[in-house]
């Protein structure tokens, strides 16, 4: 990565170089004033140094904030409208519809047990399933066919065509129809497939949108990126847990509204029904819903016991919901204020996760008739809610982000599709296996993929927090080179790299002295492209294009007399 042997440059930059491109190699944000990495202190400076940081730039978001309120007091929401809930709208609606679903598949238990009961007698068990199945299917499907869309033609065009093709499969889903239930079910589960393929696709197509948009158009780093780019991303991430609370809050208050206020469901007018069979038709019938069963099926609640008090009136059931998504809602928020701390950050954030939700699960495995009994039904239910805030503060937020970090640009939305795909998998495997297995032993079988997922997040994934994207992009340039060795700039520092890739010895071309001559070898390289492009603008007689080139210019006017200086004309000058 940039040699210098050729003209007998020393093996170290110069304390003039040092000065002249300090700004631009060595950030104030991750280096010291004697030019000391962070991850390069001794722990007590590098608390001290970290604190300073985050600190500065609290207070400077902090007044940022008030300047904003000052102008328009309505501004900041504004600008968390354009940073947030539009990059994650789609994730919003995967949210709300998705878990939509998930109420129904209860409700349909109860309103057509011939179908959806223990012995149907109408429908095809394998295409019940399949409602099931085809959705998990049509999402991993979805994740990797979007993903490679959006490096094959483009991260725009992704955004549009998964929208497109969401907004489809609600059409679809809004108009499932058939002449006999099992033709119902079967349009249904299809629908159910294509609406997937969308919102697998939101993935991939969403996480790397949104933090490739946290770096800079140009080739030089920022700040932003190094300080705030888990948080930008996690902020779209996070509308998926808006989605479940307003569906919730929505079923809520239409169960209000359809029975007085009262909560206690009334039963499904019979004309309805006879008119149904005349006709000849099949469908969702939402008056059903008014089956004391069914609400009670369809409530969406951590686990329930027979004879517990939580389970005696729906509303009563479905405010603990409410509590739930609530919790898992600050779960995510808590996600995207620290996933950024490079004392906490996202490795040490995902095993943290994966123990508590192990935690949160093996006690009430080995003492499941203990915390069944009603008097200590609360108790299990905040360990139910813990496990749901640990799970967003920790491996659902982080691997969205990581799985998009660690890979190269060409193919970061293929390689987070694929990564995505196969955690997906696990959800299909879930979905399997629990209609095999009772309630205690699904407690049995739970807690040690938690277990599992720490161990395997200790040893195999790394750390990518405070780490420049772009150090991690011209790590990749000599990798994809074949020259993997001649890379000796901290994204090789051990601190980033996983325990697998410091028993290979991957750590030991870190090399800070020849980093910072690689760095001013790059930097000299974007520099002679720039002045080409100048050279250009100005031969074309385009002034325009030439003066945003020059307003994006980030080159001192040291750097371009040190280059102009130390170029082939400039020394023959000399």
């Amino acid at each position: 990565m940039g040699h210098y042997p050729t003209d007998g440059a020393p093996a170290h930059a110069t304390a003039e170089e040092r000065q002249i491109f300090s700004y631009l190699t060595h950030p104030d944000d991750s280096y010291t004033p004697e030019g000391t990495y962070w991850a390069d202190l001794p722990v007590r400076q590098r608390v001290s140094f970290v604190h300073k940081v985050q600190s500065a730039e609290a207070k400077s978001e902090a007044k940022s904030v008030w300047r904003m309120m000052r102008e328009d007091p309505l501004s900041p929401l504004g600008w968390y409208v354009r940073n947030a809930v539009l990059p994650g709208a789609g994730l919003g609606l995967e949210g709300y519809v998705l878990f939509s679903i998930g109420n129904l598949e209860p409700l349909f238990k109860a309103t057509w047990p011939e179908c959806w009961g223990k012995d149907p007698t109408v429908c095809s068990p394998n295409w019940i399933a399949s409602v099931t199945y085809l959705e998990v299917i049509g999402i991993m499907v979805g994740q990797i066919g979007v993903g490679f869309i959006g490096d094959w033609i483009g991260r725009r065009w992704g955004l549009i065509q998964d929208a497109v093709i969401m907004f489809v499969g609600l059409l679809m889903l809004t108009a499932s129809w058939g002449l006999t239930l099992q033709g119902w079910v079967i349009c249904y589960a299809w629908s159910l497939f294509f609406y997937g393929f969308g919102v697998g696709g939101e993935y991939p197509i969403t996480a790397t949108s949104s933090m490739e948009n946290a770096v800079s158009a140009g080739k030089l780093s920022t700040r932003e990126d190094r300080l705030h780019r888990g948080r930008k991303v996690t902020m779209a991430f996070l509308m998926q847990g808006w989605g479940q609370l307003v569906n919730q809050g929505l079923l809520m208050i239409l169960l209000l509204c359809f029975h007085h206020g009262s909560g206690n469901p009334l039963t499904a007018p019979r004309q309805l029904e006879m008119a149904k069979r005349r006709s000849n038709v099949t469908g969702y019938d939402v008056a059903s819903s008014r089956s004391p069963a069914a609400i009670s099926a369809a409530a969406c609640s951590p686990p329930r016991v027979p004879g517990s008090a939580t389970t005696t009136s729906v509303m009563t059931i479905w405010v603990w919901n409410m509590i739930n998504v609530i919790v898992s809602l600050v779960g995510y928020y808590c996600a995207s204020l620290l996933i950024d701390h490079k004392l906490y950050g996202r490795k040490m954030m995902q095993q943290v996760g994966f123990l508590m939700c192990f935690v949160m699960f093996v006690i009430p495995a080995f003492h499941y008739h203990y915390y069944t009994q009603p008097m200590n039904i609360h108790a299990f239910q905040a360990m139910y809610f813990l496990s749901s805030f640990f799970n967003q503060f920790g491996p659902n937020s982080v691997t969205f982000l990581v799985a998009g970090e660690v890979f190269p640009t060409p193919i970061r939305a293929t390689a987070h599709g694929i990564s995505a795909c196969i955690g997906k998998a696990g959800a299909l495997l879930a979905s399997v296996l629990y209609n095999y297995i009772d309630t205690q032993t699904k407690f049995y079988v739970v807690p040690w993929f938690g277990l599992l997922g720490m161990v395997l997040t200790f040893f195999f994934l790394p750390d990518t927090t405070g780490l420049d994207l772009k150090e991690q992009e011209r790590r990749w340039v000599c990798i994809r080179d074949g020259r993997e060795s001649e890379y000796h700039g901290v994204a090789v520092h051990p601190t980033h790299l996983s325990w697998w890739e410091r028993f290979r010895g991957v750590h030991k071309t870190y090399d800070p002295a020849q980093d910072m001559k690689d760095k001013i070898e790059d930097i000299r390289r974007e520099w002679e492209v720039k002045e080409q492009e100048k050279a250009e603008l100005e031969v074309n007689g385009n002034p325009a294009a030439l003066s945003d080139l020059d307003d994006d210019d980030v080159f001192t006017d040291r750097v371009h007399g040190y280059f102009k200086a130390t170029s082939p004309q400039g020394r023959r000058k000399g």
